[in-house]
């Protein structure tokens, strides 16, 4: 009688406690994709060349164009532009990282996006978003007279508004199809598809983040490689994602998910070839590069997201005549740049397991951008994508060495000859912390001594 009355009971607990509160999961991933195109307003100007190929013989004062001002408006499109996000999940950690086929963005574009992620009710994460680096996507959307009549074109809050929107609706896509994922990491050399701009030695290492469900189904892909989106030049006037693009597009259609391509450390790094012809057949080998870091991927130790961020202190921004003018004048002649960019950044690093990655504000030397892997791979991680163009643009950032003999490269390196050798540090420095689950420190790491 006994027995049978506390069967009972614990039968009846079982109907009426109601559900058991499901425990957190730290190793247990979610991770959910999607791709949504960039609806870019008709008569929208380009952005990456400042030419006179592409500008205005007069700036638009009389108002014909309903977008542009100093450069011309764009002449259709020759390939879809999209924003592709990846939401990653688990435990407490959340993380977005987005892939956009833009020039670059600045912090002004990556605190919109985190307003409206907020107002639209996605729940808090850490977003990386990454700038593919095409010089022939949208223009007028960055809010900077300077950069807009170099390069850009003037900010145009129409244009601004709908990348802004399809960003916000990638990452609200992506994290509605979250589910539990495998994630896995391949390193493939890639043949030789580019030129260093300082005559030094390149990185050919491409990077691929592979992710599946539990049946082994694709979910997503990120490929990280540095190489500039400069293989259609200035006289092109249609929209383009460039080889990046054509390659993400063959990855698409033959895996049939987002596929996100995240810049490296592409700061002296440009396209052997040009034309319409090269975005053909390197965005094709670049694709077959991808694929088969796809296929040789290895499985990820203990897929928990960790995540850390760290302040950094910049120095003054200048000009420097004498880099920019072949050396023509002393090197104390300067253009301060003090109300156009920051005296500050701030650097993200995402860790899952062995595999890690650490976002750059602009476009990182590769010298620099391999020896924040060295030192990364030093501190235990099997892998490291340099996410340069992430989150925050701040021109280029070479070594000492390279800063000092007059070039493109060290004319647009706008913070000084020890910066960028400082900045690769402290990204460095970030990932080793967020492998040994450090608590992250509030003091601002000083690159501005």
């Amino acid at each position: 009688m006994i027995r049978l009355a506390r069967l009972a009971l614990a039968l009846a607990l079982v109907l009426f406690a109601g559900p058991a509160v499901a425990q957190p999961c730290p190793d247990c991933l979610q991770a959910g994709a999607a791709r949504v195109d960039l609806a870019v307003p008709a008569g929208t100007p380009l952005a990456g060349y400042g030419s006179t190929a592409r500008r205005l013989l007069v700036p638009d004062v009389l108002g014909r164009h309903a977008h542009a001002f100093w450069f011309k408006p764009a002449e259709g499109a020759r390939d879809a532009l999209a924003a592709r996000a990846l939401v990653l999940e688990s435990g407490e950690q959340r993380v977005a990282w987005v892939a956009i086929d833009l020039l670059a963005v600045d912090r002004a574009f990556t605190a919109d996006v985190e307003r409206q992620l907020a107002a639209a009710g996605v729940r808090p994460l850490t977003l990386l978003l990454s700038a593919s680096h095409t010089h022939s996507g949208p223009g007028a959307f960055v809010d900077s007279a300077l950069l807009g009549w170099l390069a850009v074109d003037r900010l145009d809050v129409g244009v601004r508004g709908s990348l802004v929107e399809a960003v916000v609706a990638a990452v609200r896509q992506a994290d509605g199809a979250r589910r539990p994922a495998r994630i896995a990491v391949g390193s493939v050399a890639v043949p030789a598809m580019a030129t260093s701009r300082l005559g030094r030695a390149l990185d050919s290492e491409m990077l691929v983040v592979k992710l599946t469900d539990g049946a082994g189904r694709p979910l997503g892909l990120v490929w990280n490689y540095a190489i500039h989106g400069t293989a259609l030049g200035p006289r092109n006037l249609r929209l383009s994602a460039d080889l990046m693009g054509e390659a993400s597009r063959r990855l698409e259609q033959a895996l049939g998910v987002p596929a996100l391509f995240v810049n490296g450390a592409v700061g002296d790094v440009s396209p052997a070839r040009h034309g319409e012809r090269a975005v053909v057949d390197l965005g094709a080998e670049l694709a077959s590069a991808a694929r088969a870091g796809w296929a040789q991927a290895k499985p990820v130790t203990r897929a928990a997201l960790a995540v850390g961020r760290r302040t950094v202190t910049l120095p003054r921004p200048w000009l420097s005549a004498h880099n920019c003018l072949r050396g023509w004048l002393p090197r104390a002649v300067a253009l301060p740049l003090g109300s156009v960019f920051a005296h500050d950044t701030t650097l993200t690093a995402v860790t899952v397991g062995d595999v890690g990655w650490v976002t750059i504000p602009g476009e990182l030397q590769t010298s620099l951008g391999r020896g924040i892997k060295d030192a990364a791979a030093a501190a235990g991680l099997r892998r490291v994508l340099v996410a340069g163009l992430s989150n925050d643009y701040l021109g280029y950032f070479t070594t000492a060495a390279d800063y000092d003999p007059p070039s493109y490269v060290s004319c647009a390196s706008l913070y000084g000859p020890r910066t960028g050798g400082c900045l690769a540090d402290t990204a460095a420095g970030l990932l080793g912390s967020v492998v040994r689950g450090e608590a992250p420190t509030t003091a601002p790491a000083a690159c501005d001594r």
